[in-house]
């Protein structure tokens, strides 16, 4: 997308133009407003609606991502939370594959199936299981097989009394990573997503957790492709229908409790674009592995990948204080992408959004901020943004002035709130 460079004007600030994929966008404003937070608004359109491509679900909970950009392409009811039944061992096994990057734990290291794992996770306990024997000694790498293939309880709790003593131990873990990978409401009291109140998760860090897996885990991610698992003489099948009902579909999880209903983490590539559906709360087996072809169809069928900005691009400016400068450039070091309708009328706003202003002196490289893109009243991507430029202090009057403005602003702020 070939771009004009960005352009000074006293009355309006700073004003970035371009064209886009079928049509123009409006102006972008670099708004000199970083006391607010908020530096960047452009109002992007394309051309040629298609009013008949509404989609509606039955699923009382779903949301459909692009896996690269993160881009969201529809969602309902996608923070609420829920039980999110089998669907939850997706964290658990990406604590595991967290301790095997970082060297604590190895694929041939061996963990004992307890007596506690055994009745309360294998066969006495009558629910999904990977039939592992009563103090027989498995290997991690079987155990994830288990988990991922066979959907095995006692899999998990396997894994859980082997990496931290004890299941509960295990779960805080869970959550004190979920944390470190920025889902903010996602609660587990155990390994296997058993019914407990403790069990809590939305559709939306679901998805965030499989793209998560998907970019950082390649090689790990293609068990969840596997359609079968052997142990102990018991051959046993991949339980995802969509890998052999939909095309390019490869992992991820399926789920299922009385509390939480029928649930499913699916994900799949068609012509180089991959997509990721979350569905909850349906009613039936059917209607989970309906609904989750029919989100992810209509996602392939009615989006395409756009670049809005090319990676190390000028995006926009943030406010500097105390600098040499008043504003430094900032941008992104990846392309900035999102999915957008085909022929259709996708309405766009991009803002760059950073605490400020940023006090000098600021690096080449430092992080601002972020660029933050909606459609329509949803937020459909969200990218770090960084300084493009190093700003120096300034000088002893620069800084003063600068601090009488902030002074002037921060009156003026005070007073608004009171009123």
């Amino acid at each position: 997308m070939a771009t004009k460079p960005f352009t000074r004007d006293r009355r309006r600030g700073t004003v970035w133009h371009g064209k886009t994929w079928r049509g123009l966008i409006a102006a972008a404003v670099v708004l000199a407003i970083g006391l607010d937070g908020v530096a960047l608004a452009a109002n992007n359109s394309v051309q040629g609606a298609r009013k008949d491509e509404v989609f509606e679900t039955r699923a009382p909970t779903a949301i459909l991502i692009e896996a690269h950009s993160g881009s969201v392409l529809f969602e309902k009811n996608a923070d609420e939370l829920r039980a999110p039944s089998s669907m939850m061992k997706l964290m658990t096994v990406e604590v595991v594959f967290d301790a095997i990057r970082k060297g604590d734990i190895k694929l041939t290291d061996e963990f004992i199936i307890s007596e506690n794992t055994w009745r309360k996770g294998g066969a006495p306990a009558g629910g999904s299981t990977m039939f592992a024997a009563i103090n027989s000694h498995v290997s991690v790498d079987d155990l994830l097989h288990g988990a991922i293939i066979q959907s095995g309880n006692d899999s998990c709790m396997a894994l859980a009394e082997g990496i931290a003593g004890s299941e509960s131990a295990f779960a805080e873990k869970m959550t004190a990573r979920a944390r470190e990978l920025g889902m903010t409401r996602s609660t587990f009291a155990n390994s296997n997503g058993l019914p407990d109140p403790g069990n809590k998760m939305t559709v939306r860090e679901l998805a965030m957790l499989a793209r998560h897996i998907i970019l950082t885990y390649p090689d790990f991610y293609k068990l969840f492709g596997e359609r079968e698992f052997t142990w102990n003489k018991i051959r046993q099948f991949n339980r995802n229908p969509l890998l052999t009902t939909m095309e390019g579909a490869d992992g991820l999880k399926t789920g299922y409790t009385k509390e939480g209903g029928y649930g499913m983490v699916g994900s799949a590539v068609q012509n180089g674009t991959r997509l990721i559906v979350v569905v909850n709360g349906l009613e039936s087996a059917e209607d989970r592995a309906a609904a989750a072809k029919k989100l992810l169809e209509w996602g392939f069928r009615n989006f395409e990948v756009r670049t809005l900005f090319a990676a190390k691009q000028p995006i926009g400016y943030a406010k500097v204080f105390g600098g040499d400068s008043g504003s430094v450039r900032v941008g992104a070091s990846e392309p900035v992408q999102v999915m957008v309708q085909k022929n259709g009328n996708d309405k766009l706003l991009a803002r760059i959004v950073y605490n400020g202003p940023v006090r000098a002196p600021v690096a080449a490289g430092q992080p601002i901020g972020f660029i933050k893109v909606w459609r329509g009243k949803d937020v459909a991507v969200e990218t770090p943004v960084h300084a493009m430029d190093a700003v120096g202090v300034g000088s002893t009057m620069r800084r003063a002035m600068d601090g009488a403005i902030e002074l002037v602003v921060g009156m003026v702020r005070s007073g608004a709130e009171r009123l």
